[in-house]
């Protein structure tokens, strides 16, 4: 289920792009409470754009993931066990990121923002393992 390699290549870069943009923003978020916190809550509203952005590229590749290759593994019944926790950590970021981003809640919020980033360095850390699975099966 080998994706062609500049599709894959391009989806990697993106998925690096928001893991750095997420954890870059992180620490920007931390040190917006310190002296010039001002110029690192502006970083971080930088940063937070672009993460966005780079969301929706991935959002657009995910759709095309559906029949390139998540439909096709299933069928072939390859990597099925570590594709569901991916499309599981997937589903997690897109659901909480619309709630970070609609949801009113000042109650909802912290929880939907900690779900949304233990999703998020789930789904960096977790993609090695379904590639590295994926070409032992190869």
């Amino acid at each position: 289920m080998r994706l062609d390699p500049s599709f894959r290549w391009t989806l990697y870069a993106v998925l690096a792009l928001l893991s750095a943009t997420g954890a870059a923003w992180l620490i920007m978020d931390q040190l917006k409470s310190i002296d010039g916190g001002d110029t690192w809550q502006a970083a971080g509203a930088n940063l937070l754009m672009v993460h966005g952005g780079a969301a929706m590229l991935a959002l657009m590749m995910l759709g095309a993931l559906f029949p390139l290759h998540i439909q096709r593994g299933w069928r072939a019944r390859k990597n099925r066990i570590s594709g569901t926790i991916m499309a599981t950590f997937v589903a997690t970021l897109v659901v909480t990121a619309f709630g970070l981003y609609y949801s009113g809640s000042e109650t909802l919020r912290p929880w939907i923002s900690d779900a949304h980033i233990a999703a998020g360095f789930a789904l960096s850390a977790f993609i090695v393992v379904h590639v590295t699975l994926g070409r032992r099966a190869r």
